[in-house]
């Protein structure tokens, strides 16, 4: 195997457990709306997701873990895809909630302050911020 070939199938995995993580949000209330579902379709065709990945992923959201990424700006890059399809549901959820704060720290946000987090992205999310404007707003919070 190349070291190309490596970095590729590393890159995959990190995107099938990310997108994991999303499903397991939009299927924290048993069912996924049209509205989640578009979001899953956008996101799929993002991280490269084949069609026979995303309903693998989809029987069984479990099946790939969360790889938490290295950079702190790509851990900002996942929470605003998580919170955004709580978000879309327009309805948090107990069950959601308690997801998005255990994916945020799997992600490898520290739990001493991951309800401060999460807060933050889902009343950003709520303002409708542009990804530019909650990753500045995201790293800028303890100033």
């Amino acid at each position: 195997m190349s070291f190309s070939d490596l970095f590729d199938s590393e890159f995959k995995q990190r995107n099938k457990g990310h997108f994991s993580a999303i499903v397991r949000i939009a299927l924290a209330d048993g069912i996924v709306s049209n509205e989640e579902k578009s979001f899953l379709d956008k996101l799929a065709t993002k991280l490269e997701i084949s069609a026979s990945e995303y309903e693998e992923i989809l029987e069984n959201p479990s099946i790939h873990p969360i790889n938490p990424p290295y950079l702190y700006s790509q851990r900002i890059e996942r929470l605003y895809d998580l919170a955004r399809m709580v978000h879309v549901d327009h309805q948090l959820g107990d069950k959601q909630e308690v997801i998005l704060k255990k994916i945020a720290v799997g992600l490898g946000f520290t739990p001493s302050n991951v309800n401060y987090i999460i807060a933050k992205a889902l009343s950003l999310v709520d303002k409708k911020v542009d990804f530019d404007t909650f990753a500045y707003e995201m790293q800028n919070m303890h100033k």
